[in-house]
């Protein structure tokens, strides 16, 4: 059983349902917490079809998809909000393949491809429910910060220097074809 992390077209099949995997999850978990029910179809459908995620496309943006023994099992998206900073959003693991280690995998390769456009500093934001999220940017090194957006939704945000050395181990695991490489 093995990760690999590839690019991935916004609008590929994989995508799009990873995309509809992720938004149904929190989307689910926000009206469960706040109004004791799950998503309605037509909402669904509506802020699904209304968030394509063109942000996520070379030359500003990657979309990062995780393969776990060749079927697509999570992504992660990257967008320049300028010059030097990018922004790190849509951080998704099925539940099915949680706890196997693709979620620092994808984080991690998000950040190279931000190194990548040229980035220095990474930015992200996400709710106080998300706790294993929060949990997971903490435990890569990101500190909360103060907003840099003003998301109705974001009620925690996260920083991270893109300058720092990569330690030495974690540069051996970036690279290393298995872990990396094209489906």
């Amino acid at each position: 059983m093995s990760w690999t992390i590839a690019p991935e077209p916004y609008g590929s099949p994989a995508a799009l349902a990873l995309w509809r995997a992720y938004y149904t999850e929190v989307s689910d978990r926000w009206y469960l917490l706040h109004e004791g029910r799950r998503t309605g179809p037509e909402e669904l459908e509506r802020e699904i079809a209304a968030r394509s995620g063109s942000e996520l496309a070379p030359p500003t943006g990657q979309l990062l998809v995780a393969w776990y023994d060749g079927e697509p099992a999570g992504c992660a998206g990257v967008r320049l909000l300028d010059a030097a900073t990018a922004e790190l959003t849509r951080v998704f693991v099925d539940q099915e393949r949680r706890g196997r280690g693709g979620a620092p995998l994808l984080v991690r390769a998000a950040e190279d491809a931000a190194r990548d456009l040229g980035a220095g500093l990474m930015v992200l934001d996400t709710r106080g429910d998300l706790v294993e999220a929060r949990a997971l940017y903490a435990r890569l090194g990101y500190a909360e910060s103060e907003p840099h957006n003003d998301d109705v939704y974001a009620e925690h945000w996260f920083r991270k220097d893109l300058t720092r050395p990569v330690p030495a181990h974690r540069c051996a695991a970036a690279h290393d074809p298995s872990r990396t490489a094209p489906r």
